[in-house]
């Protein structure tokens, strides 16, 4: 495995492969890595002859600096847990702020609507911060495919408008939730929860999947109301939305549709730490 921290290098090593016709995968992340990163990286060592993990924790996609602050970071041990899955052909990129960001990104996109509600309405900025560094990344590796994970559920679709919209010949391949045995979705957040926390934090996902069960027979405001007074009522925990949304506009729905994929979103704070999550009601 090779270790690049600058875009000359990394660019060259990534040309000569792509020169020869093979493909490339990218695995963007901000380091913390748990077995949920992992599972993106399995998948792309299946499907290409070369992955790049990138590690950087991006400053411009947090709206609150604390936030930024207290982000997990630990490099050392996450190229310590890369070396022993990946090929010797593939690379980790740890770029210091300046090589991502040579001078201040002032670029500004239009996601189609996409961010008006849940994350985009509670962290203003976030998801212009988001396509900042991915279009940054996508411009400087130039990957076949990017791997990104299903629990991002409204990232996710904002990377695909994007890089659909500026025509972006890169493939976006979602990759499903991976979860604890508890059910809570694995996240590099979930390293900052206290014990206590840690085990009212698997109360979100037995949550959700008691209210896909309820779709039959409660209507979706009632399932909505049921969730966020549930979860309101456990220690430390306050609902920030729980929004049941169309899978493609991500517009929040009033009532059931049919042959339409719905998507319930939710994020909740327990105690200092931000948790998101989401299930599919189709």
């Amino acid at each position: 495995m090779h270790l690049f921290t600058d875009n000359r290098s990394i660019r060259e090593y990534l040309s000569s492969w792509l020169a020869k016709g093979k493909t490339a995968g990218l695995v963007p992340t901000m380091g913390a890595l748990h077995r949920g990163h992992l599972s993106l990286v399995n998948r792309a060592l299946s499907e290409n002859k070369v992955v790049v993990v990138s590690i950087f924790v991006n400053p411009t996609q947090f709206n609150d600096p604390d936030d930024f602050r207290r982000y997990p970071c630990n490099p050392e041990q996450d190229i310590s847990i890369l070396r022993k899955i990946m090929r010797e052909e593939d690379a980790v990129f740890h770029p210091p702020a300046k090589e991502i960001y040579p001078e201040p990104d002032t670029r500004t996109f239009d996601f189609g609507g996409l961010d008006r509600f849940m994350e985009g309405a509670y962290r203003p900025g976030h998801f212009n911060g988001v396509a900042q560094v991915v279009t940054r990344l996508f411009e400087i590796l130039k990957p076949t495919r990017a791997y990104f994970g299903e629990k991002d559920f409204q990232q996710l679709a904002i990377i695909r408008h994007i890089t659909e919209n500026l025509n972006i010949p890169i493939k976006i391949v979602a990759c499903p939730i991976v979860r604890e045995p508890d059910g809570l979705a694995m996240s590099s957040r979930n390293v900052l929860l206290t014990s206590e926390e840690r085990q009212t934090a698997a109360s979100i996902s037995r949550t959700l999947f008691s209210a896909r069960d309820m779709r039959q027979k409660a209507s979706l405001p009632k399932v909505k109301q049921w969730v966020t007074e549930r979860l309101n009522e456990l220690p430390g925990m306050e609902v920030e939305y729980f929004e049941i949304v169309d899978d493609r506009t991500l517009a929040p729905l009033s009532q059931w549709q049919k042959n339409k994929g719905m998507v319930g979103c939710i994020a909740v704070k327990l105690g200092k730490v931000r948790l998101i999550d989401n299930i599919r009601f189709s």
